[in-house]
C-alpha cells in the first residue's frame, strides 16, 4: 500500500442482485459504518444499472459510500439502445465508473481504443474513471503479463487523466471468479509495472490509485493490501455478501 494514498476499495456486483438485495446489502453497510465508526477506505459501489436508482435513494444521506456505474458509453446521447451515458451516471448520483473490465473486453469485443474513449467520455462528465487492465492465463505462462499489462495502461489511459480523475485496477483475467489469486510477488511486479507507465505520462502518476482485483476475500485482503503500490481492491464476488466487503474494508492498513 502507497502510505500517502488513502485506500479505496471498489464492490463490482456485475450482472447480480435485485431490488431487495440492494435494499438488505445496502442497509447492512450503512449499518456497519454507524456501528464501527468510519471505514479506513474509500468505499464505492457499483451495482447493475437498472438498481442505480434505487442504491442512490439508499446512499443518499451516507457520506462513507460513493456510488460508481459497471460501464458507460463514449457518446454523451444518442442512437445507442441499451447504453447508459457518463451524464445519465452522474444525474443518477454516481461518482465513479468501471471502463474496459476484462468481462466487456472479452464479452463485447472492447479494445483498449474504445476503453480509452470510454474514460475520456467519463472523465468529461465529472466522473472518476476506474481503468481496468490484465493478462489471460495464456499471457502469464508465456511470460508476457509485465509486457501485456504495460501495453494496456499505455492505450487505455484517458485523455485528461490524473490522479483526481482516474484509477487503474489490475484485474489478472485467470483470477477473478476462480479463486485463485496471484502471490505478492506476481501482483507487485504488475503494480510496479503500472505505477512506472504513470509515472513515465502523468505529471501526478505517483497520486494514481492502483486496485487489485480478483478473487480479493476477508482471507486474503490483508495481505493484498499490504503489497507495495497496492492503493486499494475492485471486489466482484464477496461484494455481494455486506460481511464480507466490510471485512475487506476492514482489512486496509
Amino acid at each position: 500500500m502507497t502510505e500517502s494514498l488513502r485506500p479505496l476499495i471498489a464492490g463490482n456486483w456485475k450482472m447480480n442482485g435485485s431490488r431487495a438485495t440492494t435494499r438488505d446489502l445496502l442497509t447492512a453497510l450503512r449499518a456497519s459504518l454507524r456501528d464501527s465508526g468510519p471505514a479506513p477506505c474509500d468505499i464505492v459501489v457499483c451495482p447493475p444499472a437498472p438498481h442505480l436508482a434505487l442504491a442512490a435513494m439508499e446512499t443518499e444521506a451516507v457520506s462513507g459510500i460513493q456510488l460508481g456505474g459497471q460501464d458507460c458509453h463514449t457518446a454523451t446521447s444518442g442512437a445507442h439502445t441499451g447504453d447508459v451515458s457518463a451524464a445519465m451516471l452522474v444525474d443518477l448520483g454516481c461518482a465513479y465508473v468501471i471502463v474496459g473490465h476484462s468481462e466487456r473486453r472479452a464479452d463485447h469485443g472492447e479494445d483498449s481504443a474504445t476503453v480509452k474513449a470510454k474514460g475520456q467520455a467519463a472523465i468529461a462528465a465529472g466522473l472518476t474513471a476506474i481503468v481496468c487492465v490484465g493478462e489471460t492465463l495464456g499471457e502469464r505462462d508465456a511470460g508476457r503479463a509485465v509486457d501485456v499489462v504495460g501495453a494496456q495502461v499505455e492505450a487505455s489511459l484517458p485523455g485528461g487523466a490524473n490522479a483526481g480523475n482516474t484509477v487503474i485496477a489490475y484485474e489478472p483475467v485467470w483470477a477473478i471468479g476462480t479463486g485463485r489469486t496471484p502471490t505478492g510477488a506476481e501482483i507487485g511486479e504488475i503494480h510496479a509495472c503500472v505505477r512506472a507507465r504513470l509515472l513515465g505520462r502523468l505529471e501526478d502518476g505517483d497520486r494514481v490509485p492502483i486496485l487489485y482485483g480478483g478473487s480479493v476475500k476477508p482471507e486474503n485482503a490483508a495481505a493484498i493490501l499490504s503489497v507495495p503500490d497496492v492503493n486499494g481492491a475492485l471486489v466482484g464476488g464477496a461484494s455481494l455478501d455486506a460481511g464480507d466487503f466490510w471485512s475487506i474494508c476492514q482489512s486496509c492498513p
